[in-house]
């Protein structure tokens, strides 16, 4: 993938970049695996904020990804790589044998017209699913089931790519983006490669007017607030924050806290992420 720039025609087009779109094949999405969403600007249903600075944006109409790839044994044809607004990957338009269509992350090295399969008797190459435990050490995967059956939920953002590093027993040793060392049941599903949309990381929105298409309200300095609405506010002219480390609205460190609340899954965690 390759990322355009703009002529700068205003400083907001100066160090503006996007997607060139070139891996594009599709510009309307397939009717039947679509969905509608709608907004919620942050609110709850009792209609109270509980997550801020969200709300406007453009329209957007959800599409329906098979994250389970459970289609075991039934050969299928890439028709298109399509565009999804919902999430920072590219889809690949499936049109299985038996005449099913489906969404998949498009990973890098799949183009129109490639076939791709699922199970054990898949073949060893970018976008062909199989269990964790047909899978030797070293391979590169992406969509990742945590619980065999369940669905992906790891490694599915662009440019995404987990490794596989050992297996031990019933459970296989990965290796995360983020540098998380995680064991993971053998039987789940995985597919092979890299999520695609590398570049994605590179984009420069370049102006607010960007952010506000994708349904991001601004974010405002707690120490440009007043000290009711915010622990960092008031003072005369600019002032520091005044108290033993920084504070969130609500007056709980902000800074070094811990908020990470203990799951079922943690006992999977060989190494955490980070230093």
């Amino acid at each position: 993938m390759a990322l355009k720039s703009y002529n700068p025609t205003s400083p907001g087009r100066r160090n503006m970049t996007g997607a060139s779109f070139e891996e594009i094949t599709k510009s309307k999405p397939e009717k039947s695996l679509l969905m509608p969403v709608k907004k919620s600007g942050g609110r709850n249903n009792q209609g109270k904020l509980t997550v801020r600075h969200r709300g406007g944006g453009a329209k957007r109409r959800i599409r329906i990804v098979d994250f389970k790839r459970n289609k075991i044994g039934v050969p299928g044809r890439v028709a298109a790589i399509e565009y999804d607004p919902g999430r920072s990957a590219y889809l690949a338009l499936i049109f299985y044998a038996d005449g099913e269509k489906r969404y998949i992350l498009s990973p890098v090295g799949l183009g129109v017209n490639d076939v791709i399969n699922t199970g054990e008797g898949a073949e060893f190459k970018p976008g062909n699913a199989m269990p964790l435990r047909l899978m030797p050490g070293g391979t590169m995967i992406h969509n990742i089931e945590m619980v065999a059956g369940g669905g992906a939920k790891m490694v599915r953002s662009a440019g995404a790519a987990a490794q596989l590093m050992a297996k031990e027993g019933d459970y296989t040793l990965l290796r995360l983006p983020s540098g998380e060392m995680r064991r993971v049941s053998s039987d789940c599903m995985a597919t092979i490669g890299q999520v695609g949309n590398i570049d994605h990381q590179n984009i420069k929105l370049g102006k607010a007017g960007r952010k506000r298409l994708m349904g991001w309200r601004p974010t405002v300095r707690g120490s440009a607030m007043t000290p009711r609405d915010h622990p960092h506010g008031g003072g005369e002219g600019r002032s520091p924050i005044g108290m033993p480390g920084p504070k969130t609205p609500w007056g709980k460190p902000a800074l070094g806290y811990k908020t990470r609340k203990a799951k079922s899954s943690d006992k999977m965690i060989v190494k955490r992420r980070g230093k």
